[in-house]
């Protein structure tokens, strides 16, 4: 499988601003004015929920091609926040276990087109489905290693 490789560089002398490079790709991330960022670009939650975002309805748009459904828009509108586990109506008890805040992610799917109940169930079913999601679900190891360098 090939592997997916991002690089992102900070100076912190100069606030929050960092630049993405993926591939030829360049984007800003920041952080909102309000926690000393100058919004200059996404901060990394948005970037995260962007993420899921655009790969659900990739994802979704590959099913509806495969499948030729009459699908006009795939919109997604995605939220986080950290509520209390007794705010988490659809968490499990595995999820809620022990822990004082849970990590929620909303993500509401809205597809305009003329489908049957059968396709909607089978459309959700396959946003469940996308890479990403499948990803934050696995529990993904993360491994860390900090290389110090002196300045010149």
């Amino acid at each position: 499988m090939a592997s997916t490789e991002v690089k992102v560089r900070m100076n912190p002398r100069e606030g929050f601003q960092t630049v993405i490079t993926a591939g030829k790709q360049t984007l800003l991330a920041d952080e909102p004015v309000s926690l000393g960022g100058t919004e200059t670009g996404m901060s990394p939650y948005e970037l995260l929920l962007s993420s899921l975002g655009a790969c659900t309805a990739m994802t979704l748009k590959m099913y509806i091609d495969r499948k030729q459904l009459p699908v006009e828009a795939i919109d997604v509108h995605l939220t986080f926040e950290r509520i209390k586990p007794e705010d988490c109506e659809g968490c499990t008890p595995e999820e809620i276990d022990g822990k004082e805040q849970i990590q929620h992610i909303s993500r509401l799917i809205t597809i305009t087109g003329d489908l049957t109940e059968e396709q909607r169930e089978r459309l959700q079913y396959i946003a469940t489905r996308c890479p990403v999601h499948v990803t934050l679900h696995s529990h993904p190891h993360v491994e860390d290693a900090l290389i110090l360098q002196k300045a010149v």
